[in-house]
């Protein structure tokens, strides 16, 4: 049995929170969707059961890629920085619609978060960076 002694990097693990925290809060809205389908009078049932799938999956998605990235699992960093930079569209059209107050920091969460997913230590825990041997 090996023991990794190496501790998981600041900035990978502050990612890692943060992809679970966006995981729990997109399950919240998907258990907010799954009731608003049961309880709507009126309803695009099969657009309503997509956007909930969509948000459950996505949910599932960002839980499972911050368990692979806090077992330093290098294949899940590009997924995740696709996923975060996701945001900046989202909370541009956030933003033209009137919801600054809620754009703005999904905009500022996508950008911190590609920052910490590309950052030195976090490069250097998932082996990215100098090949061994190299000069």
């Amino acid at each position: 049995m090996t023991i990794d002694s190496d501790p998981v990097p600041g900035p990978l693990r502050a990612a890692v929170l943060l992809l679970r925290v966006e995981a729990v809060a997109l399950g919240l809205i998907a258990v907010w969707l799954i009731w608003s389908d049961l309880t709507a009078r009126t309803t695009d049932l099969t657009s309503a059961l997509l956007i909930t799938a969509f948000a459950v999956a996505g949910a599932v998605v960002l839980w499972a890629l911050g368990g692979a990235l806090s077992r330093r699992r290098s294949g899940a960093r590009a997924p995740a920085i696709v996923l975060q930079l996701m945001l900046l569209p989202i909370g541009w059209y956030m933003i033209s619609g009137g919801l600054g107050w809620l754009g703005l920091p999904l905009m500022a969460l996508g950008i911190g978060m590609v920052a910490l997913l590309v950052s030195g230590p976090t490069n250097r825990a998932l082996g990215f960076g100098a090949r061994p041997g190299a000069q």
